[in-house]
């Protein structure tokens, strides 16, 4: 559950930076109660993400409003700031521990182009994983290709669970693989505290995950779902399985295709998803392509680092 009148107090918090921003979210335990030892919502920082069309100029305008949220790379100027932002880590910049009206806050600085890259193509799946769970928007302009891409961000994440589930499962079997999805890839190899954070943050927010997919799972032609018993039922033919493969993001689509494409044969996107379909270990291969997603993104995102680092040594 979002805490009581949190509203009225994002956006106040929200007021103490330039105002050009093309969405505003507040996410985690601070918004949503979790359960489990980050339970404490009242006391807990509050993360935030904000989505700017033009980083150069709102670094430019927060560095004369906020200098002391920056680190040592303020006196480098904004130009230099969004170009870490954009070239280390997953398109991100983060100023942590700041206290703003009297609450601890933490905020993450990502460009509007590169959040709808990772929308719709999952190349890191850092805010697009975040953006699978409820999160609370405190701002959002009317960027048509933005909303498009939060709303197939959704979808995909509904896919590619529909893909690696059974031909039933509940509501919260669906939600905890969505949930996962950004961890390993695979709810099944997430351990120890990650299995746990993740139930967590599922169980005592169904409420708010159906209010992020009812429509979704309503409209999917692929789905009956029976809103009463929380349960779902899905297309498991060889039919129904390729068009889901085929809306998946590109990212995973071409890791699907290395694992499945051997050596020499180069055979194409299509093909490859089409003889998947037809393969009993088709959630197993899905599985797989997620997990070597988010492997290559964090050796990618290590390489900038060890760049960055190296750069600035």
């Amino acid at each position: 559950m979002a805490l009581q009148s949190s509203g009225v107090a994002f956006r106040k918090i929200l007021s103490h930076f330039p105002e050009e921003l093309s969405l505003a979210f507040a996410y985690g335990s601070g918004v949503y109660r979790q359960a489990g030892p980050s339970s404490d919502q009242k006391n807990a920082m509050l993360d935030f993400v904000f989505t700017v069309d033009d980083p150069v100029a709102w670094h430019s305008k927060n560095l004369k409003k906020n200098w002391n949220h920056y680190s040592f790379l303020k006196v480098l100027g904004s130009k230099f700031i969004t170009t870490v932002q954009n070239n280390y880590g997953a398109g991100v910049y983060y100023n942590p521990l700041i206290l703003c009206d009297g609450r601890l806050i933490k905020y993450g600085v990502i460009s509007t182009r590169i959040l709808i890259e990772d929308l719709l193509n999952w190349n890191n799946l850092y805010i697009a994983g975040r953006l699978h769970k409820p999160v609370k928007i405190v701002a959002m302009n009317e960027n048509v290709a933005l909303r498009s891409a939060l709303d197939k961000n959704l979808k995909s994440a509904v896919t590619a669970a529909f893909l690696m589930l059974p031909e039933s499962f509940s509501e919260e079997d669906l939600f905890i693989e969505i949930a996962g999805l950004s961890y390993s890839g695979d709810f099944r190899m997430v351990v120890g505290e990650d299995k746990k954070k993740v139930l967590n943050i599922v169980k005592p927010n169904i409420v708010h995950f159906r209010e992020l997919y009812g429509n979704i799972l309503q409209e999917n032609p692929q789905v009956v779902y029976k809103i009463q018993q929380g349960r779902l039922e899905i297309d498991k033919s060889p039919e129904g399985q390729f068009t889901q493969l085929m809306t998946l993001p590109k990212t995973l689509q071409q890791q699907i295709n290395h694992i499945m494409d051997p050596p020499g044969k180069n055979r194409d996107v299509e093909e490859t998803l089409l003889q998947l379909a037809h393969d009993p270990d088709c959630a197993d291969v899905v599985r797989l392509g997620m997990k070597k997603s988010l492997i290559y993104s964090s050796l990618k995102l290590h390489k900038m680092w060890k760049g960055w680092l190296w750069k600035t040594s």
